[in-house]
């Protein structure tokens, strides 16, 4: 039997997925021929079939059928209201922990060198892409990400010997 599924499956493989692909779109078309044809070696009827190709589409159609009813079973979630559902955190903590970090970022910006701190700066405080700041400092796009690696390394570094 092993022989006869390769057979089919090297035979109709492509025309399967391109019908597939029409159906279900390229993502999810591999996913369906694969089960198309784990049920079809499941089913032990291969080898005694006349017409592959029509019993695979067949599989294949009730694959589609069954998707569709799972996906319509599917319980919908219902949006979650977060002025109503969330359970609200102390105001004061939250802005005393602020202030916190804002010290630390300001203490790391201060020892950073003067051409790293411009570069994060400029990317996170002035909303400045990447290839902004390259342009703007003459420097190369790997120099950006580099001063941007070295920054938020440094800062991270700040932050987690603060806590």
């Amino acid at each position: 039997m092993p022989c006869v599924l390769e057979t089919v499956y090297l035979r109709e493989r492509d025309d399967l997925l391109r019908r597939l692909r029409r159906k279900v779109g390229p993502d999810h078309a591999h996913d369906v021929a694969q089960e198309v044809f784990l049920r079809a070696a499941a089913s032990g009827q291969v080898p005694h079939l006349h017409n592959p190709g029509g019993y695979l589409n067949r599989i294949a159609r009730n694959v589609l059928i069954d998707r569709a009813r799972r996906m319509r079973c599917r319980i919908a979630p219902l949006p979650l209201v977060e002025a109503l559902d969330a359970p609200f955190a102390a105001e004061q903590e939250q802005a005393l922990e602020a202030a916190d970090l804002r010290a630390i970022l300001e203490a790391a910006l201060e020892v950073l060198p003067d051409k790293t701190r411009r570069v994060f700066v400029m990317h996170r405080f002035e909303d400045m892409a990447y290839r902004d700041i390259h342009q703007e400092l003459g420097i190369s796009l790997a120099t950006v990400e580099y001063h941007m690696m070295k920054a938020l390394a440094h800062i991270r570094g700040a932050v987690e010997s603060a806590r």
